[in-house]
């Protein structure tokens, strides 16, 4: 399959939304002035900003170079670092773990799970957000007919989108215990009248693998989504999101 390549000037000027969405995550962890806390695949900065303006103290880690130096550039006085969520080479001891948009492009979920619970000290609290069950249902689906169509072999398509059921599984395995679980659909604006060809540009490798004239079949599958995901002037992905929240036994 494609590669995934991470573009962060495409990320922040036509994505925002997702670490807007993810601020609600925040609140969720309850971040306190001086606990140490790890913000697992950070982005471009945008969250790992807004714990340490709580006054705690961060370390934001994402596995691509790019990202990390757009990150760098933005928030100078951050601690941020490029690291493998499913391998972390960092210190231990984190009070809490957010991470949010991140854990459904890791298929290995057993091994990320197991990395985060291992940063966590006992009675450490984790917040994550990812890509749930059904998540762009119905990108995913045209995408595929059109590739069919197209006489293109299917996308090994290598998204980890779990049931509630099925994640809390995966963190009870590692060691932790589920307070917390909600499965939940969220429709997402898309801006811009090619918000669909900006959204797979930046995060649909996994369906362009393979295709030899990328812009077409946006442009096919645009026409094909339009009277489905299409209205009140915008483009909306058929995102459904699963957040969950656990705690590290003391």
């Amino acid at each position: 399959m494609a590669a995934q390549r991470w573009d962060p000037h495409l990320y922040d000027d036509r994505h925002a939304y997702v670490a807007h969405h993810g601020g609600d995550l925040i609140g969720e962890l309850d971040p306190r002035p001086g606990e140490r806390i790890l913000d697992a695949g950070c982005g471009t900065g945008e969250l790992t900003a807004a714990l340490a303006d709580t006054g705690a103290k961060v370390l934001g880690v994402d596995s691509s170079p790019q990202m990390i130096d757009r990150a760098r550039q933005r928030f100078p006085h951050l601690d941020l670092r490029v690291a493998d969520l499913r391998e972390l080479d960092v210190e231990t001891g984190f009070d809490a773990v957010l991470s949010n948009a991140v854990l459904h492009w890791i298929p290995e979920a057993p091994a990320a799970a197991a990395a985060l619970a291992g940063a966590l000290r006992p009675g450490g609290r984790l917040v994550a957000e990812l890509g749930g069950s059904g998540n762009i249902a119905a990108i995913r689906g045209a995408a595929r007919a059109l590739r069919t169509e197209l006489g293109l072999p299917a996308a090994a398509e290598t998204w980890y989108f779990p049931t509630i059921e099925e994640y809390s599984a995966v963190l009870t395995d590692a060691g932790l215990e589920i307070t917390g679980a909600w499965l939940f659909d969220r429709p997402t604006r898309l801006e811009g009248d090619d918000g669909l060809a900006a959204w797979l540009r930046m995060f649909g490798a996994p369906l362009l693998a393979e295709v030899p004239d990328p812009d077409a079949f946006a442009t096919r599958l645009s026409d094909r989504l339009r009277p489905l995901l299409h209205h009140s002037g915008s483009w909306w992905a058929d995102y459904r999101r699963l957040r969950i929240t656990a705690a590290k036994p003391g």
